[in-house]
């Protein structure tokens, strides 16, 4: 079990919801506070995105024997088919650097990870409404028809999932990107104490 003063993160929400935005923001501020769990993904990389930064870019067969050999906390397919995870041994290590981990996963990742012992704290991050969300996504002009609409159905399944009260600690909801960062930031320093003794 992580360490009360540096128990991970996990920041979930729907693709197009500004995650990646609020997470550069948040590393940023506190340089030296946070390490980041880099996932192994199967999909090519987007443009500007390089490996071993964004995410790890592996085979399918790689990625397939790390599942076999229980290197996982967490693994599935994802609305595009491409398979994601965070390396428990990696969380482990960045709170044994005296930092608190943040993983960036969707939701069946959130149910794996409540299953483990690393007692993480969980925050959604969730788009105005669905029209919104979509305007975004077409917005990025790097979807197809089918993805987007894929990743629409799956926006659509989290965020029934965020309604159970047992599903996450705090929901931020990103109409204004200050006021969400704000939330964000609040949240998660004041929850993290940045291993004061708790």
């Amino acid at each position: 079990m992580a360490s009360a003063a540096y128990r991970p993160i996990v920041i979930s929400g729907p693709s197009g919801t500004g995650k990646s935005t609020l997470l550069k923001r948040l590393f940023a501020e506190y340089p030296d506070k946070f390490g980041f769990s880099i996932s192994e993904t199967t999909r090519s990389p987007r443009p500007g995105e390089q490996h071993g930064r964004e995410y790890n870019f592996v085979t399918k067969e790689a990625f397939l024997d790390l599942v076999a050999n229980n290197g996982f906390i967490e693994h599935g397919w994802w609305t595009l088919r491409t398979l994601q995870e965070e390396s428990s041994d990696a969380v482990k290590n960045i709170a044994e650097k005296k930092r608190i981990c943040i993983l960036d996963i969707e939701m069946e990742g959130v149910k794996q990870v409540k299953l483990t012992d690393l007692n993480a704290r969980f925050l959604f991050l969730a788009p105005p409404s669905l029209e919104v969300l979509e305007q975004r996504l077409r917005g990025r002009g790097t979807e197809t028809e089918e993805s987007l609409q894929k990743r629409l159905t799956q926006a659509q399944n989290e965020l029934e999932y965020a309604k159970l009260p047992e599903a996450h600690d705090r929901i931020v909801v990103n109409d204004d990107l200050e006021k969400a960062y704000v939330e964000l930031r609040d949240w998660v320093v004041d929850g993290g104490k940045f291993g004061a003794a708790q």
